[in-house]
């Protein structure tokens, strides 16, 4: 069974930055597209950024120029370079095959002030 797995979050104050991993079993990342989500306490769960097979990258509002989605093909994972983080990041972020409709099970970022 294909699996996705989160790590990377943390705590971090205001300003700070953190390097999210997506890693997979039984799956070659580099041949799907895939998404980083996060969802805060109270809200719904919101696209990040996604990254085609071909690469080409989209991001919302809110995280560009602060944000990074890449690809490791050598270590199999997708990777959400977060600068500038805000208290308004803190969520917990998980990462999707969007070809597979396949959630993580997330990663708490918790950016205090």
């Amino acid at each position: 069974q294909v699996q996705l797995v989160e790590s990377g979050g943390g705590l971090v104050r205001a300003g700070g930055s953190l390097r999210l991993s997506c890693a997979a079993s039984r799956s070659n990342l580099r041949f799907y597209t895939m998404g980083w989500y996060r969802q805060a306490p109270g809200k719904q769960r919101e696209l990040v950024a996604t990254i085609t097979s071909g690469g080409r990258t989209n991001y919302a509002d809110s995280v560009k120029g602060r944000f990074t989605i890449s690809r490791d093909n050598a270590n199999n994972t997708v990777d959400l370079q977060t600068n500038s983080l805000k208290p308004e990041d803190t969520a917990v972020y998980y990462c999707k095959n969007e070809d597979l409709r396949l959630w993580g099970q997330g990663t708490q970022v918790t950016v205090s002030s």
